[in-house]
């Protein structure tokens, strides 16, 4: 599974060449439509049709998930206590993945000490 935070979103609804080849090879590897939990959205959007444009025609290629199950909020507030950093969004992001997801983000250092604390999920830079 492909989980996006908010700088996955933003990096690949650019509409440059870079983010079409690589949603073409996540396409390839079978890790395409990527999941984007919804409260991603509200790092990712500003509410303003012009700034967001870009972002919502990509949204709509994802699986845009909706429901936060006690479970995972449950497991994000647990990886976020052992990592002792990162946000509730990011730790969110990183439940989401469980077991052995993939995420992608612009920000590694928070991501990948949340993700040191997961089952398998492996955080990558976009």
């Amino acid at each position: 599974m492909l989980v996006l935070d908010s700088g996955g979103v933003s990096r690949l609804a650019r509409r440059r060449p870079e983010a079409a080849a690589a949603i073409a090879a996540f396409a390839d590897e079978g890790l395409w439509p990527p999941v984007v939990p919804s409260v991603v959205l509200v790092e990712s959007t500003t509410g303003r049709q012009r700034n967001d444009a870009d972002v919502n025609r990509f949204l709509k290629t994802c699986e845009i998930v909706e429901d936060l199950p006690q479970h995972l909020a449950r497991r994000a507030g647990t990886l976020r206590a052992q990592a002792r950093r990162g946000s509730a969004v990011d730790a969110t992001v990183v439940a989401f993945a469980e077991p052995g997801g993939v995420v992608l983000t612009g920000d590694i250092k928070d991501l990948s000490a949340l993700a040191e604390h997961a089952d398998g999920v492996r955080i990558y830079r976009v």
